[in-house]
């Protein structure tokens, strides 16, 4: 595999529309140092927040873009924003929900109600953009049930993004495929010389830290060795990959092969200011980088 190229800069023409827990904005100066050198299309299946291909997309280095998550709702909201902007800004200024709690609860048992109905898919969206800016740290979890449980947070003035932000998120997403599914098939169709940059859950690091209810299902190291397993795949056919994930000892021994870099990155999921602390992170490449 080539050698990556130097150093990009973020240019914050589009930002995220939605607050992720684990984002990757704090750390992306390092992961765009550390990108390939060229690419033709890119691939991105647990785009959350979506920092790294906002970033890539602003520098025009993702002209052909493939995105996709398995949470249905943060990709209703996307293709809502793609397709649909004008009928989702009307939307949003007719909600009358506030920063309150028990307005946000009848926001979030509202959401519950008519989350996956095609015929509410604009409203979903909504919905989903009031509850992410209100809620505990943006966080996304579910119950057994597949319904979102996270309690409103403690914010004094919580914004939802204005028309303007609308518009430019929709602009960066046309042409763009989004997909929803498992991130085999958000990559399906990926050809030599592709990048993929895979973001999946961290592997936890301490029993505290576990937390990979973003779907009903989780995220158990299975899955991870199965994401290890189909980039070794995307290896063998002269695709490049990209991986972020915790510093653990189980996750280098995955990757070992490959080329392994830590980086430092500042978390925020803790409630306890105290408890946001500089903590070490991996990059794994199947290529070489300074």
């Amino acid at each position: 595999m080539k050698k990556s190229g130097k150093s990009e800069t973020v240019n914050a023409a589009v930002k995220p529309v939605v607050k992720w827990a684990g984002g990757k904005r704090q750390i992306l100066p390092q992961m765009l140092s550390n990108l390939p050198e060229q690419w033709n299309r890119y691939f991105e299946p647990f785009v959350g927040g979506a920092a790294m291909f906002l970033a890539l997309r602003n520098n025009h280095r993702a002209k052909m873009a493939t995105i996709g998550d398995t949470n249905s709702e943060l990709v209703n909201l996307y293709l809502e924003i793609r397709d649909n902007p004008e009928g989702l800004i009307r939307r949003i200024s007719a909600m009358e929900f506030i920063n309150e709690r028990q307005s946000y609860t009848s926001a979030r048992t509202l959401f519950n109600t008519i989350k996956g109905a095609e015929e509410s898919k604009t409203e979903r969206a909504a919905l989903f953009l009031y509850l992410n800016r209100h809620c505990f740290n943006g966080l996304w979890r579910v119950n057994s049930s597949g319904n979102f449980n996270v309690p409103i947070g403690k914010y004094r003035n919580p914004s939802i993004p204005n028309p303007d932000e609308i518009r430019k998120y929709s602009g960066a997403l046309q042409n763009v495929d989004i997909r929803c599914g498992d991130f085999e098939s958000t990559v399906a169709g990926v050809q030599p010389g592709d990048f993929v940059y895979f973001d999946p859950p961290y592997e936890p690091v301490s029993k505290t830290s576990r937390f990979t209810s973003y779907t009903k299902t989780g995220f158990p190291f299975s899955e991870q060795q199965r994401l290890s397993d189909l980039c070794r795949k995307l290896d063998s056919t002269g695709v490049y990959f990209m991986v972020s994930n915790s510093f653990s000892p189980s996750i280098i021994e995955l990757y070992g092969e490959f080329t392994i870099k830590r980086i430092e990155a500042r978390r925020s999921i803790n409630s306890d200011s105290h408890g946001r602390t500089g903590i070490t992170e991996l990059l794994i490449t199947n290529y070489v980088h300074s």
